[in-house]
């Protein structure tokens, strides 16, 4: 009776250890199949919210954590000296519009006596050259009395008045030609002028601080009256909400049974009872070793002891595909992410004989 208790015992012993050992080799192929990491944060893009024009805050129409829509008044800076200054850009620009008007005026009354003004040149210098010929011609004679003096002195008279006729048809024809000049330069002050009062109407519109996207308000710490410029301090900044992702840091054992596409499973601290699907959108190139000197813009994660060797971690994307509810996220929470592989179209599509 006694050796079959023993060899009860013993039996349930062996099951015991047998089941034991099933269920530490299941655990360890599911690690392995579908990585897992409690080394994970929510996080979201954010901006910081800098004005492009200076000037004081005269509304503020948010208040910290709060959530704004794409295309909503954040606040106002002073608009009144930028609304001169398009008061002024517009009092310009029609005054150059006056002028153009006056001069395009002139030049169209004289543009028959333009092109009058330049046959009158062509018929002048053919007067000029005639009398000068003329004189150059019969000035030898006079010597001889083939000619008389009064002949001469008509000729030489002919000469003096075609040339002063051929200065003032060419003065008529530079002043017409000076008019048009004068235009080209106004039209372009004009577009000086206009490109001004777009500047200037944009530093209005830069006055009304408006949300890019559907956002959340953090980190405000200012009130109406606060003065504010470009490149300075942001006033406050601006959680994306649109896209949520969590980044999760596996060690580089792992990362061979982690791809880019793969299915995962988000579990937010904040409240752990919801489920959030997601797709690995990448996996970190690079990050800043402990021993060797910090590369900025590359992340810096530090080693954990996986039993004997340290392992390195790189940071995986998870974009969330879903993010509700919404107060479930908050960025820098904390989360738990498990790659659960490839969606199943794809794995049937990559399967021998799939299409």
């Amino acid at each position: 009776m006694s050796d079959a208790r023993t060899l009860s015992g013993r039996l349930i012993g062996l099951g015991i250890v047998a089941g034991a050992v099933v269920l530490a080799v299941v655990a360890v192929l599911r690690i392995v199949r579908h990585p897992e990491t409690d080394d994970a944060i929510v996080m979201a893009d954010t901006i910081g919210v800098v004005p492009q024009v200076s000037g004081t805050i005269v509304e503020l129409h948010v208040v910290d954590n709060q959530a704004v829509k794409g295309g909503e008044v954040l606040f106002v800076i002073d608009p009144r000296p930028y609304e001169l200054a398009v008061k002024r850009a517009r009092a310009e620009l029609a005054a150059l519009d006056g002028e153009i008007e006056v001069t395009q005026r002139r030049i169209e009354g004289q543009r028959y006596a333009f092109d009058a003004a330049k046959a009158t040149v062509q018929r002048m210098q053919a007067q000029a050259k005639n009398a000068a010929d003329t004189l150059h011609r019969l000035e030898p004679l006079l010597p001889k009395e083939f000619v008389t003096p009064d002949k001469i002195d008509q000729v030489r008279t002919a000469k003096l008045a075609a040339e002063a006729g051929l200065e003032e048809a060419r003065h008529k024809r530079d002043q017409a030609e000076q008019d048009i000049g004068d235009l080209n330069a106004l039209l372009a002050k004009r577009d000086a002028a206009q490109a001004a009062l777009g500047k200037a109407e944009l530093d209005l519109s830069f006055c009304y601080v408006r949300a890019e996207f559907d956002a959340l308000v953090v980190n405000l710490h200012t009130a109406i009256g606060q003065f504010v410029a470009p490149g300075s301090v942001p006033v406050f900044s601006l959680v994306d909400r649109r896209a949520w992702y969590v980044v999760a840091n596996y060690r580089e054992t792992e990362l061979a049974h982690i791809a880019p596409g793969m299915q995962a499973e988000v579990y937010v601290q904040t409240d752990p009872n919801y489920r959030f699907s997601g797709i690995v959108q990448g996996i970190g190139w690079a990050v800043n070793p402990e021993d060797q000197p910090i590369v900025p813009g590359v992340p810096k994660i530090e080693r954990e002891l996986n039993w004997v060797h340290i392992a390195q971690r790189f940071p995986v994307r998870i974009r969330i595909e879903n993010p509700e509810p919404a107060h479930v996220f908050r960025v820098g929470a904390s989360a738990v992410s498990i790659v659960r592989g490839w969606p199943t179209d794809h794995a049937a599509a990559s399967a021998p004989g799939g299409s």
